[in-house]
């Protein structure tokens, strides 16, 4: 099973929008970056475990768990002209892009700030690609061991 962080701002698509989802499950579209995809495509799969993180607000942080309960497939939204998310260039043949379909597993407890994970950032949590410089994706794998330690702050 892997783990991962999935990030979003709460005003596009938030914890409060997966939760009302029916069955509390929701397809996580609008990819459109080539690493993102890749993982979304080749790694992520049925069962792993991800922490819903909410970016680009007054408190970024990690609010959720979540499941995948669908590994990689071609977003649909890349075809459909009049999504936000359409690609011109996307060929239904040949996807460019991917989704997975996530579940809401719990809300956390509390929401386990940005702030709070960098404190951890030089021992506990070395080297996790969210605290690492530059790194702004939006999907990013999490070790075992970091999705543990990141539990146990909850």
């Amino acid at each position: 099973m892997n783990h991962w962080l999935m990030k979003t701002e709460p005003s596009t698509f938030g914890i409060l929008d997966l939760a009302r989802a029916p069955k509390r499950t929701s397809m996580w579209d609008g990819v459109r970056n080539y690493q993102a995809r890749n993982m979304l495509r080749d790694e992520f799969a049925k069962g792993d475990r991800a922490f819903l993180y909410h970016s680009s607000c007054d408190m970024p942080g990690i609010v959720a768990l979540m499941r995948v309960v669908r590994a990689g497939y071609p977003d649909p939204t890349a075809f459909d002209r009049r999504h936000p998310h359409y690609d011109e260039g996307s060929d239904p043949a040949q996807p460019r892009w991917y989704a997975v379909d996530v579940q809401l597993e719990r809300r956390l407890a509390r929401v386990i700030t940005l702030t709070e994970l960098r404190q951890h950032a030089t021992r506990a949590l070395a080297r996790l690609p969210l605290l690492q410089r530059g790194n702004r994706l939006s999907v990013m794998p999490v070790s075992a061991a970091h999705f543990a330690f990141i539990l146990s702050l909850e």
